[in-house]
């Protein structure tokens, strides 16, 4: 049942592989490609892959943003 008044915001949902290398945890996502991380935890290294996801997005935004024409429309989507 949804309550009145609040609002669901969409997450975004991404794969997290981490492998052990020697004393670090190291993690990537075939999803975004480019994104990594590391951590002396399985926790440290998930938390700065997604960091790193966060950064890619941004970026990738921004860009994409930069090239649009000035009469193009802006609309949200949802996936999921």
């Amino acid at each position: 049942m949804k309550r009145r008044g609040t609002r669901r915001h969409p997450k975004n949902e991404f794969t997290a592989i981490i492998e052990r290398d020697g004393k670090w945890f190291i993690s990537y996502c075939h999803e975004s490609p480019g994104a990594n991380g590391q951590g002396r935890t399985k926790a440290e290294a998930r938390q700065s892959l997604a960091a790193a996801i966060a950064l890619i997005l941004d970026d990738r935004r921004r860009d994409g943003l930069r090239a649009l024409p000035r009469d193009a429309v802006r609309e949200k989507v949802v996936v999921g």
